[in-house]
């Protein structure tokens, strides 16, 4: 009998093989850290593949997602209002008209007061910019900067002017590219607004039968809690658009600035914005200041802007809004700026309530207050409300309150 072995044949590989013990596998050998890190690497990849898919499907479909977007942020601007309406008895389609017809009388009126003044003032402050900018090359070659330099700035100053432009007027026109696509979206926006308006409980016990049977009560009770925090973002932001607005104008009428309106409607629209929206409204104030009056005036223009801000965020928000909102500023600067990087303007403007209404919605579903329906609050959010409390705390109504049976949407 031979003692050599049988030598191994090709089909040997498919024979089964004893288990190698657990402490010789070769993924034992993979330090704790790096396994857990790995993990986690892989997880980050895919919520970040989801969310650069969610981006690309926006930007492809932005004809339809920012005026429905914009309809959005206008009804939780007016639910206030179109509450109030319904609350005396008016009949709903009497209240969405008046509503509507309220807004849009409005945007009209400043739209008109702003054309009105522009047209009487405007060769005024151009001849004063000229003499401005002419009294500025006058000093600069007094003090030995010569005329080429002084032109080389100018085109460097004008070519940062233009593209700055254009990048503006496309974001501004990222509802369309073509003034027909403008008012397409327009329209959109319009029809979307009525049909929010008009149905929004239907509208959304629609999407929530789109989710599965055991995750609706909690995809429910967590877009509430968010639509919550959006309705108390744009109140918040309409009472500092408003004060910001009507105290910068003023300022700059007793200034004798010219434009006041113009000046005190951008401030207002700029607003919506938050923190980085009124600087650059206020930097533009004091700007006109500097050019059309002088240093002392812009001085002065300076100090009216940031009195009015602290004013309006430390005095009169928290009495006439009845609580205290807590905002992360650098959350909400990152925020902007990663939403005008992607989308532009229209990027600035959703960023945060969009940023925000996810932040509740993770936070709600995280820590199971979906449950009771009560409202969260917490250092984990990234815009906090945090209510006066006189008297006895309810507990169990919810932040968006509960659903409306007989109009079939949330009180």
């Amino acid at each position: 009998m031979s003692d050599e072995k049988p030598r191994a044949g090709i089909w040997d590989v498919f024979r089964p093989r004893p288990a190698v013990p657990s402490a010789a596998r070769p993924a034992d050998a993979v330090p704790a850290g790096l396994r857990i890190a790995t993990a986690y690497a892989w997880r980050l990849l895919v919520v970040a593949a989801a969310i650069g898919v969610l981006v690309w499907l926006v930007i492809q479909f932005k004809l339809l997602v920012i005026p429905l977007l914009v309809a959005i942020l206008i009804t939780a601007l007016v639910w206030p209002a179109m509450s109030w309406l319904l609350r005396h008895r008016v009949p709903r389609w009497a209240a969405i008209v008046i509503t509507l017809i309220g807004t849009i009388a409005i945007v009209a009126a400043l739209v008109w007061l702003v054309a009105w003044q522009i047209s009487r003032e405007f060769g005024d402050v151009r001849d004063r910019v000229v003499e401005a900018i002419a009294g500025l090359r006058d000093f600069l070659v007094g003090v030995g900067v010569s005329e080429a330099e002084i032109d080389g700035y100018l085109d460097q100053g004008f070519a940062l002017l233009e593209e700055q432009a254009s990048t503006l007027w496309s974001g501004a026109l990222a509802i369309g590219s073509t003034v027909g696509h403008f008012a397409a979206g327009a329209l959109l926006t319009f029809f979307a607004l009525i049909c929010i308006l008009a149905d929004a409980g239907g509208i959304w016990r629609w999407t929530v039968r789109l989710f599965p049977a055991q995750a609706r009560m909690a995809v429910d009770q967590a877009a509430r809690n968010g639509w919550q925090t959006v309705i108390n973002y744009a109140r918040t932001q309409l009472l500092v658009a408003t004060i910001d607005a009507v105290g910068i104008g003023l300022g700059a009428f007793f200034l004798q600035l010219p434009l006041a309106i113009p000046i005190a409607v951008m401030v207002f629209l700029g607003s919506f914005v938050p923190l980085v929206g009124a600087i650059v409204t206020g930097a533009v104030a004091v700007f006109i200041a500097l050019v059309y009056n002088g240093p002392l005036i812009a001085l002065a223009m300076l100090i009216v802007v940031l009195a009015v801000q602290q004013i309006e965020s430390h005095v009169l928000q928290p009495i006439l809004m009845g609580s205290a909102v807590k905002v992360h500023p650098l959350a909400v600067v990152m925020v902007v700026a990663g939403g005008s990087m992607i989308a532009g303007i229209p990027g600035a403007l959703f960023a945060v309530p969009l940023a925000a209404f996810v932040n509740v919605v993770a936070v709600t579903l995280s820590s199971g207050s979906w449950r009771t329906g009560a409202p969260v609050h917490g250092e984990n959010l990234i815009w906090d409300t945090v209510p006066k409390t006189i008297g006895p705390v309810r507990h169990g109504g919810g932040a968006a309150g509960r659903p409306d049976e007989k109009n079939g949407t949330a009180s």
